[in-house]
């Protein structure tokens, strides 16, 4: 079968156990979800190792993920775990600067790097036969980076120009570090993950050597490799290129422990890119491993997936605000949930505010009917097999890829790899209860941060008015 139409069989026959049908007249069966079989162990030096055998495609992926976000950074020295993600692709001892990416691609492969504040990962997709490039680059640079002054320079000067295009220079771009600021109260979780122009200038070669050495150990990380090898062969090969790498001093913990609200914040902030209003209301709620984190995923795909999600109804359609979601993303750490909306000119703060609050009093009053919830597993369902189950690069269940990055990132967060194979059971086992419950739990007025980002000038609404009659 050629290489192209191999994935292809492979993909449908994932995307066919996780979607298996009763057959007609059947009394209806929850749907089998494909179990990701594995071998998890440590090397001598401490890196835990995950194998994950899948004969279906001739690829092969592999998955670094440290222990090491922003969280883990300290005043006056943030931005430091994102510039390592830039830092790990300017050579080592035996790759010259940008040879990882180049020669990766040279052989048809995929590759990449993602951090957040949890953690940091590297991956990369090669043909099956090219398994030992990935395993050689990877422990290349876990070795022997070359944290120069050139590089930190050069990479110094990327990651500010980053801040300027995602941040500094986008309407509404400082909205999400003065939430974070104001809905945390440990530093860890409190700054951004880019770090400030500040401590980027700031940053010396001594704190950069430093960090790499304190957190770009073996005994920091996890790797997985999936796909299409032999698991002896694997075995030896990951010795072979990582087994003499020497562990590090484990790191200090971070600062991370929350205290409570202790009742509603609110803040209005100016934004001369801004032309319209934007409204936030972020709930403090709890960390991905929580049994409650489920229930809340589920709660914001029910308010906000597309047009049949009740604030399209209550508010979109209503023209308070070009748009509307609600949701949260749950990590290590405490989650938030947040309601986000893009106010139409000719709406109200006040407005949009109460259209929000009265469709949420609605939820924890009277609840989310079957159909609601029963669509929201279904969305879950094809979501996790299919992408976006995995934040940094994946696709999911259906990839190598996305298997590996699960695999690693849950051996640092969870000590657990296969935790992807019952998070759908988790899933499955929410009830319309569960959701009126967390409903009523979290998203309290007393447990929320509201933040209102107008325009540093009002705009004139009457063109703004005149323009939306002639659509």
């Amino acid at each position: 079968m050629p290489y192209s139409s191999r994935l292809w069989a492979a993909a449908l026959a994932v995307a066919a156990v996780g979607f298996a049908s009763p057959p007609s007249g059947a009394a209806p069966r929850r749907a089998r979800v494909p179990q990701v079989h594995y071998t998890a162990y440590r090397l001598s030096n401490g890196l835990r190792v995950i194998l994950s055998p899948d004969r279906s495609a001739p690829v092969a992926a592999v998955s670094v993920t440290y222990d090491v976000g922003s969280r883990n950074e300290r005043p006056g020295r943030t931005g430091f775990a994102h510039l390592f993600e830039h830092m790990m692709f300017q050579g080592s001892e035996n790759v010259g600067r940008g040879e990882h990416m180049q020669v990766v691609q040279e052989i048809g492969g995929t590759l990449n790097g993602s951090t957040n504040k949890d953690r940091t990962n590297y991956y990369e997709a090669v043909p099956a036969n090219q398994l030992d490039l990935a395993l050689f680059l990877e422990a290349d640079r876990m070795r022997s980076l070359d944290v120069s002054q050139a590089n930190l320079d050069n990479q110094r000067l990327v990651v500010k120009e980053e801040r300027r295009q995602n941040y500094d220079n986008q309407p509404f771009g400082q909205m999400s570090e003065t939430m974070s600021r104001l809905a945390f109260t440990s530093f860890g979780y409190q700054h951004s993950t880019i770090g400030s122009m500040e401590d980027l200038n700031a940053a010396t070669l001594d704190d950069v050597r430093t960090f790499f050495r304190t957190y770009y150990a073996p005994n920091n990380a996890a790797l997985a490799v999936v796909g299409d090898f032999d698991m002896a062969t694997a075995r030896r090969k990951v010795e072979k290129y990582f087994g003499s790498i020497p562990a590090g001093t484990p790191p200090p913990a971070p600062d991370v422990v929350e205290n409570p609200l202790g009742g509603e914040k609110r803040q209005t902030m100016t934004d001369p890119l801004a032309r319209t209003t934007r409204f936030e209301a972020a709930y403090r709620t709890v960390t991905g491993d929580h049994p409650d984190a489920p229930a809340l995923q589920m709660l914001g795909g029910i308010l906000s997936r597309g047009r049949s999600g009740r604030l399209y109804t209550a508010i979109v359609e209503k023209r308070l605000a070009m748009s509307a979601s609600a949701g949260g993303f749950a990590g290590r750490g405490p989650g938030l949930f947040s309601f986000s909306a893009t106010l139409s000119a000719n709406a109200s703060t006040a407005r949009v505010e109460a259209a929000w609050e009265a469709e949420l009093a609605r939820v924890q009053k009277e609840g989310v009917t079957e159909d609601e919830v029963a669509k929201a597993k279904a969305q879950a369902r094809a979501s996790a097999i299919g992408g976006g189950g995995f934040r940094g690069g994946g696709g999911g269940m259906q990839t190598a890829m996305g298997r590996a990055n699960a695999l690693s990132q849950n051996a640092i967060f969870y000590n657990d790899p296969g935790r992807m194979n019952t998070a759908l059971a988790r899933t499955e086992a929410v009830t319309a209860a569960d959701l009126q419950r967390v409903a009523q739990q979290y998203l309290r007025k007393d447990n929320r941060v509201v933040l209102i980002c107008t325009p540093e000038e009002e705009p004139d609404m009457d063109l703004y008015a005149t323009a939306g009659e002639e659509r």
